[in-house]
């Protein structure tokens, strides 16, 4: 009768593997890790690929999504105080230079600008009067030197009759002594070297006035001259200064009429019809979305190799990654973000941490991709830098 065979147990199993340790495995297990070193293989070549990509080309690539577009908006205000007549466009509308903004009321400006050309008239005839009154000046100096010549001559006149009456009058008294000589000669006598003594004293003073009427007349022709000295009547200082204030009127009334300093989009109108507005306040902005640039806000390691010229692409978050914009960086900014805050970072403490701080850089954009698709201010902006791509001078902006 035979033996019945026996079924292995798990302790023999366990005993046969050890002692049997190369034996080939079952065919499932063969395949699946097979299949398990395969995909090691790939992770292991697609991990040294992307090593060895951000060896060669990821060093040469700086990426941040901390950039905003950012445009130089022009802030429209009042030059003068008025009322505002009529106010023709509106947040969001589109503008061209050169549009009409804001219309304020020209009465006061049109009233000034009268009063200024009437000035100028009076001074134009003013100036006129100063050339006319020279030749009269000129004269009359003329005239006072004859006077005085006139009076020297009686003076010389005077002094002579003096002489002759004094000399008649010793005469006589000497005579008068042996009685050649009545008392009614002497007295006579006595009377004429009175007379010439007057006479002689009215010629002197009348020299002297002579003396000081052309002296004032020569102080007025000069004080005249002056006025007229080295010019015309166009080119007078008096004409000038009220031509100016003509200018300045006509300046005046044309800025009652406010218009777009470039083409844009009104953002911010703050002015209504009827508001009665200083000169100086605020009426809207305008953003030249044509000329937009995108601020880029950098870490401080990343910005080692980063040039102006270099070459930029940008993606936007209002068109998505399809739409992709070039531009070129055009400088970087004189200090980080924090260093300009409104209250910059105090390091000098008791506690401080180390933060990696961002510095802004300036990046210009196509113009000719902002016109097919524009940007507006504050717009988010994904900005990759090629800083290994030779520095090309910036484009310009419209």
């Amino acid at each position: 009768m035979s033996t019945p065979s026996r079924l292995p147990t798990p302790s023999e199993d366990i005993i046969e593997a050890t002692i049997h340790p190369l034996a080939s495995p079952a065919p499932g297990r063969s395949a699946r890790g097979r299949l398990f070193a395969g995909l090691g293989a790939v992770v292991l070549l697609a991990g040294l690929g992307y090593g060895g990509y951000s060896l060669v080309m990821g060093r040469r690539y700086v990426s941040t999504d901390n950039a905003y577009v950012n445009a130089d908006a022009a802030q429209v205000t009042s030059s003068l105080d008025g009322t505002v007549r009529s106010v023709p466009v509106v947040d969001t509308q589109a503008v061209k230079k050169g549009d009409v903004l804001v219309v304020i009321d020209d009465t006061d400006a049109r009233i000034a600008l009268a009063q200024a050309e009437a000035q100028l008239g009076q001074a134009e005839r003013r100036v006129r009067a100063y050339f006319a009154n020279d030749g009269a000046l000129g004269a009359q100096v003329a005239a006072r030197e004859a006077d005085g010549a006139r009076a020297e001559a009686q003076l010389l006149s005077a002094q002579a009759d003096y002489d002759r009456a004094r000399i008649d009058l010793d005469r006589r008294k000497a005579l008068s002594a042996s009685g050649a000589v009545s008392g009614e000669e002497l007295t006579s006598a006595q009377n004429a070297f009175a007379t010439a003594s007057a006479n002689l004293a009215v010629a002197k003073a009348t020299r002297a006035q002579a003396v000081a009427n052309r002296v004032a007349a020569q102080g007025s022709q000069k004080a005249n001259t002056v006025l007229i000295a080295d010019s015309t009547v166009e080119t007078n200082p008096e004409v000038m200064a009220a031509r100016a204030r003509v200018d300045q009127a006509k300046v005046d009334l044309g800025r009652t009429v406010v218009r777009a300093p470039f083409d844009g989009v009104v953002a911010r109108r703050q002015v209504q019809v009827g508001q009665r507005v200083k000169a100086d306040t605020m009426l809207m902005s305008v953003v030249p979305v044509a000329q937009a640039y995108v601020d880029a806000n950098f870490k401080e390691v990343q910005l080692a190799k980063v040039r102006a010229g270099q070459p930029v692409e940008l993606t936007a978050d209002l068109y998505g990654s399809d739409v992709v914009f070039h531009g070129q960086v055009a400088g970087l900014a004189g200090g980080t973000g924090s260093a300009f805050a409104l209250i910059p970072a105090q390091n000098a403490t008791g506690n401080w941490i180390k933060v990696v701080q961002r510095v802004p850089v300036r990046v210009l954009l196509d113009p000719s991709e902002l016109a097919v698709h524009p940007l507006r201010v504050g717009l988010s902006m994904n900005v990759t830098i090629d800083t290994g791509a030779p520095a090309a001078p910036a484009h310009g902006q419209n």
